[in-house]
């Protein structure tokens, strides 16, 4: 029964260092932008700033 306890504390200890570390990369904000990313590709941007005709 004993073994019980310490599982149980162990898996909160461990639950509660995910949690913090989800409070603390939401409040760096890692999850700010979750648009730009994935139409990044789509868009037509020249990196050099000359244009390419089409």
């Amino acid at each position: 029964m004993s073994a019980l306890y310490l599982l149980i504390i162990a898996s909160l200890l461990v639950a509660i260092g995910f949690l913090g570390a989800f409070i603390w990369s939401v409040r760096r904000g890692h999850f700010d932008d979750d648009y730009t990313p994935s139409v990044r590709i789509l868009l037509d941007e020249n990196e050099s700033g000359s244009s390419v005709p089409k």
